[in-house]
């Protein structure tokens, strides 16, 4: 039955309804991908030199990468190939709601992570890597669909700084649970009862995931048209990038934001995946206990900054344009990368974290609301942000790649830092080359 009550586009509940999707989902980056479990997973492998997995012998952090590019080579195959399904049968939400359960699942089944079923505890991995960027792909195409050109920029930064306010409370949570795990009735050494609580804290994940997704998906339209899934329209998805990209060259100023957006985001979501790991291995951290606060305490910090540094970074964009601030905010991510490669101090860390809160969101949200101003009208909004997805996804694979190779072949870390540094200022250079046109003003 079709509820009655829909709201417009445009309108500031539905705005809202669609931002709070990322108060939903953001405790997936910050709990998983950037501190608690990077923090478990160094300190379960940290006294063994090299992990065996599918028959080779790698380096902790290498193989994390490398697992971290496979998953995103299935999400990037597989987000044309569904997007353009939901687009045909005008019911995206179905295909969102999948994907975020799937990832709030498999965030449950990290509880299960040990090297001794390290077959597992990656298929868990992998699999709620793929549930959180694959639903980004139907939440992202959402933001043309209910906010107008005017409201996008604001709308997007809601979003980021929702999440970011919502992450940091749940991982207030799990920052007790694991430094006081006898609140919470855990028990064992000091060590044991630690990761125990870590583990807890994948389940909080996927419940809250769950359980806050609720809200988008009662009030986000279901589509725009109706139709069924055919032999004929299985492959739409591909067919619909490919007319994107043929579209590109009637759209000359989303033609030059594209490779831009490209590069900058291999270097940008890299640094956003490893961040936590180069804490871990490259920073002197007195003891133990220090360096799972220390590193806890600095990703708070990015959150917290962040939250101001999204609406910071919109508001720039609308008095300076949002090429300009763009260009700006590569630039200083270039800086900041220059600093990390020479940091080994927790101090040092700290300040590069907050550098990092400042630009994190804001690089972000602006470039999805950029990309958003820059896509004609059109009912499918899923297949121009599916070519918006696959082109960030793609970037991460190499990126991950490039990354995680550097890390096995010189064993350092560190030594990876310059190549982002590099991908940022061709990033500058690129978004140079377009018109500043204040797209939103």
């Amino acid at each position: 039955m079709k509820r009655k009550n829909r709201l417009e586009k445009g309108n500031s509940k539905l705005i809202n309804a669609w931002a709070s999707y990322d108060w939903a989902n953001s405790v997936y980056p910050l709990v998983i991908s950037s501190t608690i479990f990077p923090i478990y997973y160094s300190a379960i492998s940290q006294d063994i030199v090299t992990i065996e997995f599918l028959g080779y012998d790698f380096k902790n952090t290498a193989l994390i990468s490398f697992v971290t590019a496979m998953a995103f080579v299935v999400v990037a195959f597989n987000s044309p190939l569904l997007s353009g399904i939901a687009d045909y049968i005008g019911n995206k939400k179905r295909f969102m709601k999948f994907f975020v359960y799937t990832g709030s699942i498999s965030c449950m089944g990290l509880y299960f992570f040990e090297l001794d079923s390290i077959y597992m505890g990656m298929m868990f991995y992998f699999f709620a890597l793929i549930g959180f960027w694959a639903s980004l792909v139907f939440y992202n195409s959402y933001l043309p669909d209910i906010a107008h050109p005017e409201q996008q920029d604001f709308a997007s930064a809601r979003g980021f700084s929702m999440g970011y306010l919502g992450s940091i409370l749940l991982l207030i949570l799990n920052l007790s649970m694991v430094l006081q795990p006898d609140w919470y009735g855990i028990t064992g050494t000091p060590l044991e009862s630690s990761l125990k609580a870590m583990k807890y804290s994948f389940i909080t994940v996927g419940i809250w995931w769950g359980v806050f997704s609720q809200y988008a998906f009662y009030h986000l339209p279901k589509g725009n048209s109706e139709g069924k899934v055919t032999k004929d329209v299985l492959w739409n998805g591909f067919l619909e990038l490919k007319k994107v990209w043929y579209q590109l060259d009637k759209l000359p100023i989303l033609k030059k934001f594209l490779p831009a957006f490209f590069v900058y985001s291999t270097a940008l979501q890299t640094v956003i995946l490893i961040a936590t790991y180069f804490g871990e291995e490259e920073i002197v951290w007195a003891s133990s206990e220090q360096k799972t606060i220390g590193l806890i305490v600095s990703i708070m910090l990015i959150q917290i900054v962040g939250i101001f540094g999204a609406y910071a970074t919109a508001a720039a964009s609308k008095r300076f344009g949002n090429i300009s601030t763009l260009v700006v905010v590569n630039s200083i991510w270039a800086v900041l990368c220059i600093f990390a490669f020479f940091i080994r101090t927790p101090l040092e860390f700290y300040i590069a974290a907050g550098g990092v809160g400042m630009v994190m969101g804001g690089i972000q949200a602006l470039s999805r609301s950029t990309y958003s101003k820059l896509i004609p009208e059109t009912s499918d909004t899923t297949s121009f942000f599916s070519f918006y997805d696959v082109t960030e996804k793609v970037g991460i694979i190499i990126g991950m790649s490039m990354f995680g190779t550097i890390d096995q072949i010189t064993g350092s870390m560190r030594n990876a830092i310059l190549f982002f540094v590099i991908l940022f200022i061709s990033g500058a250079l690129l978004l140079s080359r377009i018109p500043n046109n204040r797209l939103g003003k």
